[in-house]
């Protein structure tokens, strides 16, 4: 299988890394990428950004793409999953509905007061 890594920190390369060591896993691209993603077996970074959904779209079909993985808050937040599944791709990541209880603390404290979740008092 060909798994698309999003993003270009640690967390990115940690994701490939251990993908690599799956037999299942062919090769893997990373968007953009990062360093330590270049130095791995198997993995090739691409120059397009986080936020180029379209971009991905485009690469991850034409290139018969398996899994994308999602690792960084603001391509979530922004909806990069919903966008991905529109065309019927698979997906490791929160929707952008799901995402907010990270990128939204607002929203994430209003949800846990809701729940009746213990949490500190906010301002």
């Amino acid at each position: 299988m060909k798994v698309l890594v999003v993003g270009n920190g640690g967390r990115e390369h940690a994701l490939a890394w251990k993908l690599l060591q799956s037999d299942r896993v062919r090769e893997i691209f990373c968007v953009p990428g990062n360093g330590g993603t270049a130095g791995l077996p198997r993995c090739r970074n691409l120059a397009l950004s986080v936020t180029d959904f379209e971009g991905m779209k485009r690469f991850a079909l034409v290139n018969n793409i398996g899994l994308i993985v999602v690792g960084p808050e603001v391509p979530l937040a922004a909806g990069i999953t919903d966008a991905l599944r529109s065309e019927n791709l698979t997906v490791f990541g929160p929707t952008q509905a799901g995402a907010q209880i990270e990128s939204s603390k607002a929203w994430a404290k209003a949800l846990m007061q809701e729940a009746r979740i213990p949490t500190a008092r906010s301002s």
